[in-house]
């Protein structure tokens, strides 16, 4: 089992301790040392840009600029996204990102993608927040965009949603040409292209676009919800032809070490609410290592995770990252 972990952006009121401003990158920038340092797979950024449960004027860095950040600051540690969200972004200038970071971090982009679910953020930044079942077929369009964008030289792409590399236009010299597809160069330095991450966990359209297309699949929840997950995505697999031991699975936790009273004194002392608190408690991940460990076995040798990523809510300053580093992953 590998390990990730979440850099603190401020989207889930993880930076209102630190001084306003640039402090706030340096306080993301030491935590990615950090998990570098301590043995971590790679580093995943989330994709908003209004904080939760309720927007407010506190910091969220953004997805792509910091990622790119934090991949000159560091040199081993993968660097992902967990996940980016379809609607922010056309898929082929989202292409070209990705392939920019993959360069820039010499092959560590973990690239992950989703539909987007966050409607309040989505329509404050001007875009139109459509129904499921249409993102989810803008996500499968866009997904086979981003991958003909990483391989074809000239990629041409015309579907219900985008029209990529197709149409009349003036060129560079003010000549009407027709154009012969988009240009991504250079390519992604990892080959064949950046690992595929698609999350979400919707059992009758979200699952058979990862069946379709991601290296890895992403979804939360107690154990009892990823071995129902599985078998749902294990179908789809075998309804598209493909091996379902090929698609790789992962789970997102919530992790720290201390008391029920010690952690949620920390996360109220951060501006979260008692009740938001405790509903983030009914799930968590805390208390001790063995507890831990024990779970993290069960999701290894039932769920099929191979790949936990791990948000600690006292990334900033305290020492969960460390402690977890040292007296969890070395039993998974």
């Amino acid at each position: 089992m590998k390990f990730g972990a979440f850099v603190p952006q401020g989207w889930r009121l993880d930076l209102t301790r630190v001084e306003p401003g640039h402090s706030q990158y340096l306080a993301m920038r030491n935590v990615a040392l950090r998990l570098e340092k301590a043995g971590y797979e790679g580093l995943w950024l989330y994709d908003h840009f209004h904080t939760i449960p309720e927007a407010r004027l506190e910091p969220t860095f953004e997805c792509w600029t910091s990622c790119a950040a934090l991949a000159e600051a560091t040199s081993t540690i993968r660097i992902g996204q967990m996940v980016g969200c379809n609607i922010y972004r056309n898929p082929a200038v989202l292409a070209k990102i990705a392939t920019t970071l993959d360069v820039i971090s010499d092959g560590r982009l973990d690239f992950g993608l989703g539909a987007g679910w966050y409607e309040h953020e989505t329509v404050a930044y001007g875009f139109e927040f459509e129904r499921p079942a249409l993102r989810i077929r803008k996500l499968d369009e866009a997904l086979s965009v981003i991958r003909g964008m990483w391989s074809e030289d000239h990629f041409q792409f015309e579907g219900r949603f985008y029209t990529i590399g197709k149409g009349r236009a003036r060129d560079f010299r003010g000549q009407e040409v027709e154009i012969a597809g988009a240009i991504n160069h250079p390519k992604p330095v990892h080959r064949p292209h950046p690992p595929i991450w698609v999350g979400g966990g919707g059992e009758q359209l979200t699952l058979r676009v990862v069946a379709r297309h991601a290296d890895w699949s992403n979804y939360g929840g107690p154990l009892e919800v990823i071995l129902h997950k599985n078998q749902v995505l294990d179908q789809h697999c075998r309804d598209l032809g493909r091996d379902p031991a090929s698609l790789r699975r992962s789970a997102s936790i919530n992790v720290m070490f201390g008391s029920r009273e010690e952690v949620k004194a920390f996360m109220v002392d951060q501006g979260r609410t008692e009740q938001d608190v405790e509903g983030w408690l009914r799930t968590a991940f805390i208390g001790e290592a063995g507890p831990m460990v024990e779970e993290l076995l069960r999701f290894r040798d039932e769920g099929r995770i191979e790949y936990v990523h791990v948000y600690f809510p006292d990334a900033v300053e305290g020492h969960s990252l460390e402690r977890f580093a040292a007296e969890v992953m070395p039993h998974l």
